[in-house]
């Protein structure tokens, strides 16, 4: 059974353990990271979780920004909850449970949780590969990041709500 889920601070470990499994040493969120953003910014984690074993996560937090910089990633308090842009951090699924629509599901929950709070829209940073991924919900990418966090290029998306039917997908 699949179930989504906001993130609580004892989900810190499981996250951390996914994030690892997902991404690069230098990309990965640490678990003392986790700790730092789940103490701020929970609500903006959502969970998933397969007979109750957390296998999935999406995570970022609210600013004003349009793109994603580096600062962002390492302090939690830049966290602004009136902003108008939800950040994506991180989607990560386990590599087991990859293959499964996990990723896809955890994206259009935190799409609709954007909208629903009457965010402007939600940016994120993505590697090349990744772009038509992030192109099937409506993000258009907007070029190179000027993010080198982990020591990758990156490439800033944006989905902008007001360019796009409430029916995004």
């Amino acid at each position: 059974m699949i179930q989504l889920r906001t993130a609580t601070l004892e989900d810190a470990q499981a996250l951390a353990e996914v994030e690892k499994a997902s991404f690069p040493e230098a990309e990965a969120c640490s678990l003392e990271n986790f700790k730092k953003r789940l103490a701020v910014f929970a609500d903006c984690f959502i969970v998933l979780e397969e007979d109750g074993e957390v296998c999935g996560l999406i995570d970022g937090m609210v600013t004003d920004q349009q793109t994603i910089t580096d600062d962002l990633y390492e302090d939690a308090k830049l966290h602004n909850p009136k902003g108008a842009w939800q950040s994506i951090f991180g989607l990560a699924v386990m590599p087991t449970k990859r293959h499964r629509g996990y990723a896809s599901l955890l994206m259009m929950e935190m799409i609709e949780k954007a909208r629903g709070e009457n965010r402007r829209g939600v940016i994120l940073t993505c590697k090349e590969k990744l772009i038509p991924f992030y192109e099937q919900f409506g993000f258009v990418n907007k070029g190179l990041s000027a993010s080198v966090h982990g020591g990758a290029a990156w490439y800033d998306m944006v989905l902008d709500f007001s360019n796009q039917p409430a029916s995004g997908f």
